[in-house]
């Protein structure tokens, strides 16, 4: 069997890789200190005997007793509310963090995944944007925080691949849905839900016409199996996302639309740095990931995230 930790496994990605992985006949050790994760997102896993839950911060010594073949590091706040509010400890978790969970995979000699990020492209002067692309990021802005804890991992990760012998994966994901997503994470598709389910206007920040490229989080899971399970030798980065561009204003008709909502558009300023456009080019996934690529049209995935909104709300 073999034996997986999820740092950051109450959130909202890390929760969902734990129940893919337990499925899969994996003894799953979820790790989160709670500051942005929850129980609520893992609770059902509890009576496994397979899963295990360890409240601790990764920024500090790790330890796990036995082997572990593969760890997955997802501990680090993600919304934008969150890293906005919590600079310091985000980078610390890029920082520190990942040099606490690389000394353990070295210690263990397991396979270990980092979940990267689109923001290491920053506001992108390419497009669509290649693992090749070194990005356009403004490393004191007011997402800096995100973007060079990130990009900050991504470099101990290469070099202590290239030093120790550590086998690496690096994935880059794109902007990903779906059910666990958090009510008030700032995010624009959990915005733009809950402000239509309760018929409040609908802000749109600058004219709309930015765009996201949506993926919903069983492409993102699948595609994470899939690269964790590839052989050593591709490390990565590669990027995860879903090369079909939406404005925002066509997200947001779309979820009034599916709704049913009375909401209106309100329109504010472009937030500080907040990239104009944002799509992946994923000929490296589907290269190295057995022809990979997301199968989850968006109005599919939204009505499925809809839902599980509708449930929260109504509680």
């Amino acid at each position: 069997m073999p034996r997986t930790l999820i740092t950051g496994g109450a959130g909202f990605l890390g929760s969902h890789l734990a129940d893919a992985l337990l499925d899969r006949g994996h003894e799953v050790i979820v790790m989160d200190n709670l500051i942005t994760g929850t129980l609520q997102n893992i609770e059902h896993l509890f009576a496994r005997k397979e899963f295990t839950f360890v409240h601790h911060d990764v920024t500090n010594f790790i330890h796990v007793s036995g082997p572990l073949h593969n760890i997955l590091h997802f501990a680090s706040p993600a919304s934008p509310v969150d890293y906005l509010k919590l600079p310091i400890q985000t980078l610390k978790v890029g920082s520190l963090g990942t040099h606490k969970a690389l000394g353990l995979a070295k210690e263990k000699n397991a396979r270990f995944l980092l979940a990267s990020t689109s923001e290491c492209y920053g506001d992108p002067l390419v497009h669509p944007q290649p693992e090749s692309y070194w990005g356009n990021v403004n490393p004191i802005g007011a997402r800096s925080s995100y973007d060079e804890g990130k990009r900050c991992a991504e470099t101990l990760f290469v070099n202590y691949h290239s030093q120790n012998g550590v086998k690496i994966k690096i994935a880059r994901i794109f902007n990903t849905y779906g059910p666990r997503m958090s009510v008030n994470d700032g995010r624009v598709i959990s915005n733009f839900i809950v402000q239509a389910l309760r018929n409040e206007d609908i802000t749109i920040y600058g004219d709309g016409k930015q765009t996201r490229s949506f993926m919903y989080v069983d492409d993102l899971v699948d595609a994470l199996i899939r690269l964790m399970d590839s052989p050593d030798e591709f490390t990565g980065p590669v990027n995860l996302g879903n090369p079909c561009e939406y404005s925002m204003l066509e997200l947001a008709s779309k979820v009034i639309e599916l709704t049913k909502s009375r909401s209106k558009l309100v329109y504010f300023p472009l937030p500080e740095d907040d990239p104009l456009q944002r799509k992946p080019d994923i000929s490296l996934a589907k290269k190295f990931l057995g022809g990979w690529e997301p199968k989850v049209m968006l109005e599919d995935g939204l009505k499925k995230t809809i839902d599980s909104f509708e449930h929260i709300l109504i509680r």
